[in-house]
Protein backbone atom coordinates (compact mmCIF):
# COMPACT_ATOMS: atom_id res chain seq x y z
CA UNK A 1 0.00 0.00 0.00
CA UNK A 2 1.22 3.31 -0.93
CA UNK A 3 1.43 5.84 1.54
CA UNK A 4 1.12 10.04 0.25
CA UNK A 5 1.62 13.39 1.98
CA UNK A 6 2.62 12.71 5.41
CA UNK A 7 0.81 16.06 7.42
CA UNK A 8 2.12 16.02 10.33
CA UNK A 9 3.45 19.73 10.94
CA UNK A 10 2.94 20.28 14.96
CA UNK A 11 3.05 24.30 13.80
CA UNK A 12 -0.71 23.92 12.74
CA UNK A 13 -2.72 26.54 14.24
CA UNK A 14 -6.03 25.60 16.24
CA UNK A 15 -8.60 26.98 14.07
CA UNK A 16 -7.45 25.83 10.89
CA UNK A 17 -8.93 24.00 8.06
CA UNK A 18 -7.13 21.24 6.11
CA UNK A 19 -8.78 19.88 3.18
CA UNK A 20 -7.84 15.96 3.07
CA UNK A 21 -9.87 15.15 -0.26
CA UNK A 22 -13.38 16.64 -1.85
CA UNK A 23 -16.12 16.37 0.90
CA UNK A 24 -13.37 15.97 3.41
CA UNK A 25 -12.09 18.36 6.24
CA UNK A 26 -9.68 18.49 9.24
CA UNK A 27 -10.29 20.94 11.78
CA UNK A 28 -7.86 21.59 13.99
CA UNK A 29 -7.72 22.32 17.74
CA UNK A 30 -11.86 22.41 16.89
CA UNK A 31 -12.86 20.60 20.46
CA UNK A 32 -9.57 21.93 22.29
CA UNK A 33 -11.86 24.21 24.18
CA UNK A 34 -14.69 22.13 25.43
CA UNK A 35 -12.34 18.79 25.55
CA UNK A 36 -12.72 18.76 28.98
CA UNK A 37 -16.80 19.11 29.13
CA UNK A 38 -16.64 16.10 26.22
CA UNK A 39 -14.42 14.11 28.57
CA UNK A 40 -16.89 14.30 31.42
CA UNK A 41 -19.89 12.97 29.25
CA UNK A 42 -18.05 10.20 28.25
CA UNK A 43 -17.02 9.09 31.91
CA UNK A 44 -20.89 9.45 32.23
CA UNK A 45 -21.65 7.26 29.50
CA UNK A 46 -18.84 4.44 30.82
CA UNK A 47 -21.26 4.58 33.98
CA UNK A 48 -23.74 3.08 32.25
CA UNK A 49 -22.14 1.17 29.21
CA UNK A 50 -18.31 0.40 30.13
CA UNK A 51 -15.85 0.05 27.51
CA UNK A 52 -15.48 -3.57 25.93
CA UNK A 53 -13.29 -5.08 23.40
CA UNK A 54 -15.91 -6.57 21.03
CA UNK A 55 -15.42 -9.89 18.23
CA UNK A 56 -15.02 -9.22 14.53
CA UNK A 57 -17.11 -11.77 12.49
CA UNK A 58 -13.93 -13.41 12.14
CA UNK A 59 -13.53 -14.40 15.53
CA UNK A 60 -10.98 -11.63 16.58
CA UNK A 61 -10.80 -9.88 19.42
CA UNK A 62 -10.51 -5.73 18.53
CA UNK A 63 -7.41 -4.18 19.84
CA UNK A 64 -9.64 -0.57 20.75
CA UNK A 65 -12.64 -0.97 23.17
CA UNK A 66 -15.48 0.48 22.37
CA UNK A 67 -18.95 2.02 23.57
CA UNK A 68 -21.46 4.26 22.93
CA UNK A 69 -24.45 6.52 22.99
CA UNK A 70 -27.49 7.68 21.13
CA UNK A 71 -30.23 6.07 19.86
CA UNK A 72 -28.21 3.09 18.41
CA UNK A 73 -25.11 1.76 18.96
CA UNK A 74 -22.11 0.01 16.87
CA UNK A 75 -22.16 -3.47 17.49
CA UNK A 76 -19.69 -6.29 16.53
CA UNK A 77 -19.73 -10.14 17.03
CA UNK A 78 -20.33 -13.31 14.92
CA UNK A 79 -23.29 -12.54 12.89
CA UNK A 80 -21.45 -9.09 11.84
CA UNK A 81 -21.05 -5.25 12.00
CA UNK A 82 -24.38 -3.50 13.05
CA UNK A 83 -26.16 -0.86 14.63
CA UNK A 84 -28.70 -1.93 17.80
CA UNK A 85 -30.69 0.24 19.79
CA UNK A 86 -29.54 -2.18 22.86
CA UNK A 87 -26.48 -2.57 24.57
CA UNK A 88 -25.55 -6.21 23.98
CA UNK A 89 -24.08 -6.76 27.57
CA UNK A 90 -27.02 -5.22 29.79
CA UNK A 91 -30.02 -5.46 27.05
CA UNK A 92 -30.69 -1.95 27.71
CA UNK A 93 -30.99 0.92 25.83
CA UNK A 94 -27.79 2.63 25.19
CA UNK A 95 -26.83 5.72 26.95
CA UNK A 96 -28.72 9.38 25.65
CA UNK A 97 -26.12 11.45 23.55
CA UNK A 98 -25.48 14.47 26.00
CA UNK A 99 -26.26 17.34 24.13
CA UNK A 100 -23.17 18.82 24.00
CA UNK A 101 -22.12 16.16 21.78
CA UNK A 102 -25.19 16.55 19.53
CA UNK A 103 -24.45 20.30 19.09
CA UNK A 104 -21.05 20.22 18.57
CA UNK A 105 -20.85 17.59 15.90
CA UNK A 106 -23.79 19.63 13.81
CA UNK A 107 -21.76 22.38 14.41
CA UNK A 108 -18.46 20.73 12.87
CA UNK A 109 -20.73 19.76 10.00
CA UNK A 110 -21.95 22.71 8.87
CA UNK A 111 -18.08 24.41 9.39
CA UNK A 112 -17.50 21.45 6.58
CA UNK A 113 -20.52 22.06 4.65
CA UNK A 114 -22.60 19.73 5.92
CA UNK A 115 -25.51 21.39 7.12
CA UNK A 116 -28.26 20.32 9.17
CA UNK A 117 -26.93 17.01 10.04
CA UNK A 118 -27.89 15.58 13.27
CA UNK A 119 -26.55 12.27 14.77
CA UNK A 120 -28.01 9.68 16.59
CA UNK A 121 -25.17 7.90 17.20
CA UNK A 122 -21.71 8.35 18.89
CA UNK A 123 -19.53 5.47 18.74
CA UNK A 124 -16.66 5.54 21.46
CA UNK A 125 -13.23 4.10 21.02
CA UNK A 126 -10.54 3.97 23.48
CA UNK A 127 -7.03 3.50 22.10
CA UNK A 128 -3.88 2.55 24.31
CA UNK A 129 -0.26 1.53 22.84
CA UNK A 130 -0.75 -0.83 19.90
CA UNK A 131 -4.40 -0.13 19.50
CA UNK A 132 -5.08 0.01 15.74
CA UNK A 133 -7.92 0.59 13.52
CA UNK A 134 -7.68 -1.00 9.72
CA UNK A 135 -8.82 0.06 6.75
CA UNK A 136 -12.59 -0.07 6.70
CA UNK A 137 -15.54 1.96 5.22
CA UNK A 138 -18.48 3.36 7.49
CA UNK A 139 -21.00 1.71 5.68
CA UNK A 140 -23.68 0.02 7.98
CA UNK A 141 -25.19 3.48 8.58
CA UNK A 142 -29.07 3.71 6.76
CA UNK A 143 -28.45 7.39 5.44
CA UNK A 144 -25.12 7.99 3.35
CA UNK A 145 -26.39 11.44 2.44
CA UNK A 146 -25.39 12.19 6.32
CA UNK A 147 -21.24 12.94 7.07
CA UNK A 148 -19.07 11.35 9.81
CA UNK A 149 -17.98 13.58 12.53
CA UNK A 150 -14.45 12.43 14.17
CA UNK A 151 -13.45 14.12 17.17
CA UNK A 152 -9.39 13.31 18.73
CA UNK A 153 -8.81 13.69 22.33
CA UNK A 154 -5.98 12.83 24.03
CA UNK A 155 -2.82 10.96 22.57
CA UNK A 156 -1.83 11.84 19.17
CA UNK A 157 -2.72 9.20 16.15
CA UNK A 158 -1.79 8.88 12.97
CA UNK A 159 -4.91 8.61 10.64
CA UNK A 160 -4.92 7.15 7.27
CA UNK A 161 -7.30 8.24 4.94
CA UNK A 162 -7.69 6.66 1.28
CA UNK A 163 -9.76 5.84 -1.69
CA UNK A 164 -12.97 4.39 -2.50
CA UNK A 165 -10.96 0.85 -2.84
CA UNK A 166 -9.03 -0.62 -0.04
CA UNK A 167 -5.93 -0.79 -2.04
CA UNK A 168 -6.22 2.73 -3.44
CA UNK A 169 -2.92 5.42 -1.74
CA UNK A 170 -3.84 6.41 1.55
CA UNK A 171 -2.78 10.07 3.04
CA UNK A 172 -2.06 9.88 6.62
CA UNK A 173 -2.39 13.27 8.54
CA UNK A 174 -1.12 13.45 12.78
CA UNK A 175 -4.08 13.61 14.63
CA UNK A 176 -3.93 15.55 18.25
CA UNK A 177 -6.04 16.64 20.82
CA UNK A 178 -9.14 18.52 19.61
CA UNK A 179 -8.89 17.78 16.26
CA UNK A 180 -11.92 17.20 14.44
CA UNK A 181 -12.40 15.22 10.81
CA UNK A 182 -15.41 15.47 8.91
CA UNK A 183 -15.83 13.68 5.75
CA UNK A 184 -19.31 12.99 3.74
CA UNK A 185 -20.19 13.63 0.14
CA UNK A 186 -18.06 12.51 -2.28
CA UNK A 187 -16.06 11.32 0.57
CA UNK A 188 -18.49 9.61 2.37
CA UNK A 189 -17.11 5.84 1.31
CA UNK A 190 -13.70 6.47 1.63
CA UNK A 191 -11.15 3.87 3.33
CA UNK A 192 -9.77 5.23 6.37
CA UNK A 193 -8.20 3.65 9.78
CA UNK A 194 -5.38 4.97 12.57
CA UNK A 195 -2.26 3.46 12.95
CA UNK A 196 -1.09 1.29 16.06
CA UNK A 197 -0.89 4.06 18.89
CA UNK A 198 2.37 4.54 20.55
CA UNK A 199 2.88 4.49 24.14
CA UNK A 200 3.08 8.19 25.90
CA UNK A 201 1.13 9.79 28.44
CA UNK A 202 -1.64 12.87 27.67
CA UNK A 203 -2.99 15.24 31.11
CA UNK A 204 -6.37 15.06 29.50
CA UNK A 205 -6.58 11.02 28.93
CA UNK A 206 -3.32 9.56 30.60
CA UNK A 207 -1.94 7.00 28.26
CA UNK A 208 -4.53 6.64 26.18
CA UNK A 209 -6.71 8.07 23.00
CA UNK A 210 -10.44 8.62 23.00
CA UNK A 211 -12.25 9.46 19.27
CA UNK A 212 -15.66 10.02 19.24
CA UNK A 213 -17.18 9.52 15.37
CA UNK A 214 -20.89 11.19 15.06
CA UNK A 215 -23.30 9.39 12.80
CA UNK A 216 -26.32 9.57 11.49
CA UNK A 217 -27.51 5.59 12.12
CA UNK A 218 -31.23 5.24 11.56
Amino acid sequence: MLNLDLFDDPGRDTGESIALADGALALCGAATSIADTLLAEIRAVEQQAPFRSMITPGGYTMSVATTSCGRFGWVSDAHGYRYSPLDPDTGKPWPSLPTVFTEFATECAARAGFHDFLPDACLINRYVAGSRLSLHQDRNERDMRAPIVSVSLGLPAVFLFGGLKRNDPTRRFRLSHGDVVVWGGPARLRFHGVLALKDGWHPATERCRINLTFRKAG
